[in-house]
């Protein structure tokens, strides 16, 4: 059998090798003439994958490594009797920890207390969901928007209109779809963008073309009460220059690269793969995970519990180092800056994600302890 793999893709081998030979190629540069003697194509979201990909080649199972599927055409696959699979929730802790530690940086900034301020999630699936749970398990005011789940289970949710009156700081996390009712390309156009309440926080994690980049990039040239986290970015990877100067925290698509986030993906490809072979899994991605750099962390019970939620969350993910490298890296033509940002992603250093992180509490501390377990760490 013969593989087609995203070099970036973790673990190949490991999981992989045992089914056939394995080619690598950036996946920018996979084409039909990559895949023409291919059986298998695992992927991340940068290959489009598509008939005009695939139409010649015998490919017969699709894997991407990541939770969207947006560069996925499942309507030719179904045609083609083309078998696939994604990576549900595989990254969801990585963003989460984005976010926080966005947020930390952003009341730090502002001077501002991060419980004093309404945060509408928008788009409640696997990250979105992971993220409405922690922050309101910090006691924090919620508001959560997904019109699909809603339409389907019902529940406490409200309106983007709702979010966008109520709310000042908005995180989004909703798939990127262009046809039907719910559509979330340019989810926040021009017309929602200019609603923004005065000082609001806007966190973008999902996907760029879910924010029309031009119309937001000309309200900030207006609005400096409005700080703005972006992590995508429409075009990629090449990202609009004038935007990211005024963004207040912006990164090359990188929320979700953490080290478990990674090897989650390409672990639950291969537990796909099997599935669709009919076979039981040989591997075990619990045999192939590092240990943690930092894998415990002490505290005393007299720990401040807002010192304590900035150590914790920065001992595992700071969002500066990965502002500063992207922002050197916009400079140069389009070609150099669209070169830069998948350096960067490729180059990735490793981060690992906190809900690996032990903490031990030294005497009697209910509130340290349930801000410990509010983050996903696990108390001692």
């Amino acid at each position: 059998m013969r593989i087609v793999a995203d070099e970036n893709i973790p673990l190949l081998d490991e999981f992989f090798a045992e089914f056939g030979s394995i080619t690598r190629l950036p996946g920018r540069r996979i084409d039909a003439a990559s895949v023409a003697q291919a059986d298998v194509l695992l992927v991340r979201s940068v290959t489009e994958v598509d008939a005009a990909l695939l139409k010649d080649s015998p490919v017969k199972f699709v894997g991407t490594c990541t939770i969207g599927t947006d560069h996925l055409d499942l309507d030719y696959f179904q045609q083609a009797g083309i078998g696939w699979a994604r990576a549900p929730g595989c990254n969801a802790r990585g963003v989460v920890d984005y976010v926080l530690s966005s947020l930390l940086l952003l009341a730090e900034q502002q001077g501002q207390a991060l419980a004093s301020r309404t945060y509408g999630v928008v788009g409640v699936g696997q990250v979105g969901g992971r993220l409405l749970k922690v922050l309101r398990a910090l006691g924090w005011k919620v508001l959560a928007c997904d019109p699909l789940r809603q339409a389907r289970e019902g529940g406490d949710y409200v309106s983007l209109e709702q979010v966008l009156e109520q709310c000042d700081v908005l995180s989004l996390h909703t798939p990127l779809t262009r046809e039907g009712e719910h559509a979330t390309h340019h989810l926040l156009d021009a017309a929602r963008l200019a609603a923004l309440n005065p000082g609001t926080w806007l966190i973008n994690a999902s996907r760029g073309a879910v924010v029309d980049n031009a119309a937001l990039r000309e309200l900030l040239k207006r609005r400096k009460d409005l700080q703005v986290v972006l992590d995508v970015w429409e075009g990629e990877p090449q990202a609009d220059v004038e935007l990211a100067g005024l963004c207040r925290i912006a990164t090359p698509h990188i929320a979700g690269y953490s080290l478990e986030g990674k090897l989650r993906g390409t672990a639950q490809i291969y537990d796909a793969w099997c599935a669709h072979q009919g076979m039981a899994p040989r591997r075990r991605l619990a045999e192939l995970m590092p240990t943690p750099w930092l894998p415990s962390v002490t505290l005393d019970a007299s720990a401040d519990l807002s010192w304590a939620l900035t150590t914790l969350c920065r001992s595992v993910y700071d969002p500066r180092a990965d502002d500063a490298n992207f922002r050197r890296s916009l400079v140069g033509d389009v070609q150099a800056r669209r070169a830069g940002f998948d350096a960067l992603r490729k180059s990735y250093p490793v981060r690992r994600e906190i809900d690996g992180l032990q903490v031990q509490v030294n005497g009697s501390a209910p509130a340290l302890v349930s801000l410990i377990e509010a983050l996903g760490a696990k108390p001692l």
